[in-house]
């Protein structure tokens, strides 16, 4: 591990010399992810992607995409797109990134099951701004607003999230 790594702890994630509280999934930790069991997986994971709300925020870094209201992640088993980004209209089940809740307004995107997903092992596993305080996630990690600003600030593509099994 290094400094530069995003690490799970039990006081939450270490980045750079500070832990950050933060959220995990609903049903914890888990080796064997499913989709829709609720938990985060466990291993080392790299950042791929980067979104925001370009109508709710300044861009955070340079490579951060803009989400346009179209956007959506698929998280349908059957879908040859299963946990990739695709557009609407959209027929198989997604997720909208832009909602009217500020959850998905910064989104860093894992590399867990992507680029080449398998069917059901789990989809949009996302760093992601917490509903409040610790409150549980669908399996991603969520963080305080303030402080997922500053972590998408200073991350590059490839930074490596290490949650291992605590």
């Amino acid at each position: 591990m290094t400094p530069g790594d995003l690490v799970l702890t039990p006081k939450g994630v270490r980045f750079l010399g500070r832990v950050f509280p933060c959220a995990i999934g609903k049903g914890g930790l888990s080796r064997d992810k499913r989709e829709g069991d609720g938990a985060t997986p466990v291993g080392e994971h790299c950042i791929v992607g980067m979104f925001y709300r370009p109508d709710r925020m300044v861009r955070p870094a340079r490579w951060a995409r803009a989400l346009g209201p179209n956007d959506l992640w698929s998280d349908d088993q059957t879908d040859e797109a299963y946990n990739h980004l695709v557009r609407s209209p959209y027929n198989c089940s997604h997720e909208k990134l832009r909602r009217a809740d500020p959850l998905y307004d910064l989104v860093l995107v894992t590399d867990w099951n992507w680029p080449n997903a398998i069917p059901g092992r789990g989809s949009a596993i996302f760093l992601h701004q917490w509903r409040r305080p610790r409150y549980p996630t669908e399996g991603c990690v969520a963080f305080r607003r303030d402080h997922l600003r500053w972590i998408a600030q200073q991350i590059v593509p490839g930074t490596r999230l290490i949650i291992p099994a605590i």
